[in-house]
């Protein structure tokens, strides 16, 4: 699935809440560039939706590290687990198959 967003947070202005409530979805895996505008506003409505959010450590991306360290800080302080993408993918792999009843899609189609 492909949300197409217009501001910072993925939230504003499209179905993304829709969609997860339609799914049944607690939790949220986070990942993008930048680190402090669009990460950051997503992970925090994200959090005020009273989803869990997980932030990609390494699958995110500032051009200033000094911004991209402080604000992976802050949200590991209030809103997110912070994780190394090898623990993430570890979790992942982990869940049993078939754990989710996810709605038939077609490839191709927009």
């Amino acid at each position: 699935m492909v949300i197409h967003k217009q501001k910072p947070s993925a939230f504003h202005g499209t179905n993304l809440i829709d969609y997860l409530f339609l799914l049944k979805c607690d939790s949220l895996i986070v990942m993008g560039t930048a680190t402090s505008g669009c990460v950051r506003a997503t992970v925090v409505d994200a959090f005020s939706h009273n989803l869990r959010v997980t932030v990609v450590e390494d699958g995110c991306f500032e051009r200033c590290q000094a911004s991209h360290a402080m604000s992976l800080f802050d949200m590991n302080s209030k809103y997110a687990d912070v994780l190394p993408s090898g623990e993430v993918r570890t979790f992942m792999e982990g869940l049993e198959s078939g754990l989710f009843d996810l709605p038939a899609g077609s490839l191709g189609k927009a």
